[in-house]
């Protein structure tokens, strides 16, 4: 049976207009302050400081052509970041204007981090192909080794058993359960604040996190203590209550500051904030046989160089692994 040629002339059931050329010159004159600008506008996490450190890239580099920027640009302003002190906003004086104090030097790994957000950034556009065509992220070329000395903090085995049993004995009954969630899913403070009844799931022993700091969905496994104390608590009056909101304003997050420290003295832990139980989640996982790969998909991170902070943490496991496997081969 003979076949007809369909040819480039062939009537289409769909109407579209045509594709622009990829050099069109409006890709060549986009700035860097405009990118930052749509980055922004399209950015739907919860991570609050984002705005303030990409205005401040946008005071080095926000009328930079993206066509222009370098590796050598955006390390200068690297090495100006690192060293001015970070400020804080304490009030107005009397004209109105605002005043800052100024604090430490930023440290390493938080230099480190504002290098990551601006990589994200350029990351964006390219694949929203608002940049020239070819176009090379130049933040690849800027090395990452200071977020190795990032601060890695964790319980040991005896503070981790201490802290729980004084927080069982918290004048805020959810204390126990709010620690337990942070050492054993890795979740940041704020997505744990932001769990809703209606995000738990008892049967598939998951909780749903809709929203991140970076944007992304994730699923929360759940162990079996953390669904044994979620039961403990019972059903609640809506599926949109809070899971830790206040009792009162049930819409609202609970202030946990006062309990967690006390909890903190009584257990004689110092040195400790609550986001070092997520490096204590982390901890645990490269201890015990995690990959680098299996701890960023507990964490969220979107990027192995800030796992790689654990990487010497699984050394032992990696060693038990190879004895394992190759210990007979001789």
């Amino acid at each position: 049976m003979a076949t007809q040629a369909q040819g480039l002339t062939t009537r289409s059931a769909y109407t579209a207009s045509p594709v622009r050329l990829s050099s069109a010159p409006n890709r060549m004159r986009l700035s860097v302050r405009e990118i930052t600008d749509a980055y922004m506008a399209n950015y739907a996490g919860h991570d609050r400081s984002r705005p303030q450190v990409l205005a401040r890239w946008c005071q080095y580099l926000g009328d930079w052509l993206l066509s222009d920027l370098n590796a050598d640009a955006i390390g200068h302003a690297l090495d100006d970041m690192a060293q001015t002190p970070i400020r804080r906003y304490v009030g107005k004086d009397d004209a109105g204007e605002p005043i800052y104090k100024d604090l430490n030097l930023p440290t390493p790994a938080t230099v480190a981090r504002w290098r990551a957000l601006f990589s994200a950034v350029l990351t964006w556009a390219i694949r929203r192909r608002l940049t020239p065509k070819g176009w090379i992220n130049p933040c690849r070329e800027i090395e990452l080794e200071s977020v190795r000395n990032a601060r890695i903090r964790f319980l040991t085995e005896g503070e981790c058993k201490r802290l729980l049993r004084v927080s069982r004995l918290s004048s805020w009954p959810k204390l126990y359960l709010l620690i337990l969630m942070g050492i054993t899913t890795g979740a940041r403070r704020g997505e744990l604040m932001r769990l809703r009844y209606r995000d738990i799931s008892l049967a598939a022993g998951t909780a749903h996190l809709p929203d991140t700091k970076n944007g992304d969905p994730r699923v929360l496994p759940l162990t079996a203590p953390v669904l044994d104390e979620l039961r403990r608590f019972g059903r609640p009056a809506s599926p949109d209550h809070l899971l830790f909101g206040r009792p009162a304003y049930p819409d609202r997050p609970f202030h946990f500051q006062k309990p967690w420290l006390k909890a903190l003295q009584d257990a004689r832990i110092e040195d400790f904030r609550f986001h070092d139980l997520r490096h204590t989640c982390a901890s645990y996982l490269a201890q015990n046989g995690g990959g680098l790969h299996d701890i960023a998909n507990v964490l969220g991170h979107r990027q192995l160089d800030v796992t790689r902070r654990y990487a010497h943490l699984t050394i032992d496991s990696k060693a038990a692994l190879v004895g394992r496997v190759m210990g007979d081969i001789a």
